[in-house]
């Protein structure tokens, strides 16, 4: 009697072969969307393709701001629209975008991190109608700081934070003309650090500077008005 095989030819190659193929399909997707969200999430300061737009409309809060690109500092902030929030920074004084982001050493990186910074930046984010800028300045601050005031120079005061408060450690420097509020930590084992923040419609946008630009804060004071100006329509 002939007797005849029911197995499929080759059958072994080809049950090994449905089970590869489903798993190298499902790594090369992997691998795709690794490799897109770490484009997206890498930090960049100002590089930006030649045929992009030169600034973006973006509304933070409900309020339309008109964003340089160049001066964006993640990738994935890079677009026009509606964003909870965005991060950017402008050489200073001159207030231009960043130049592109240069490959270097470690040695280099290491330099550059001891140099003195020439660059403000400014977070723009949905308040969520959260404490106003203002609202911590009148009622909150109060709070916290000592009785005596310090005068400076050309009409720039300082009070500085008890040291048994949750500000303690940093000083509040006030001015009226041109107007200039700014929360500010103490130069340690790294230099200090300013928080300047101004609330427009649905967005607070908190400007971040080294403490001792403060020694030339009209200037300052007039640059952050510019930016803010510019950003936002010329209002």
């Amino acid at each position: 009697m002939t007797m005849f095989s029911t197995a499929r030819p080759g059958g072994r190659d080809w049950l090994r072969t449905t089970h590869v193929l489903p798993i190298a399909l499902a790594s090369a997707i992997a691998t795709g969307a690794i490799a897109a969200v770490a484009y997206l999430l890498w930090p960049t300061w100002g590089t930006v393709g030649s045929n992009g737009p030169e600034r973006l409309p973006v509304s933070i809060g409900g309020t339309l701001f008109n964003v340089p690109t160049a001066a964006i500092r993640m990738k994935i902030q890079r677009h026009s629209g509606e964003q909870e929030r965005i991060d950017l920074s402008f050489s200073y004084p001159s207030l231009e975008p960043p130049g592109p982001q240069k490959h270097v050493s470690a040695d280099e990186v290491v330099e550059e991190m001891t140099q003195p910074i020439d660059r403000i930046f400014l977070s723009i984010a949905a308040h969520h109608n959260s404490l106003s800028p203002q609202m911590r300045l009148s009622s909150i601050y109060p709070r916290y700081l000592e009785p005596a005031s310090n005068p400076g120079q050309d009409g720039l005061a300082m009070r500085a934070f008890r040291a048994d408060t949750p500000y303690g450690g940093e000083d509040l420097y006030y001015a009226n003309t041109p107007a200039l509020t700014a929360r500010c930590s103490r130069d340690a084992k790294t230099p200090g650090m300013c928080l300047s923040e101004r609330r427009i419609d649905g967005a607070d946008l908190t400007f971040r500077f080294p403490r001792n630009w403060l020694s030339q804060w009209q200037g300052l004071a007039t640059s952050m008005d510019r930016l803010t100006a510019e950003l936002h329509g010329g209002k």
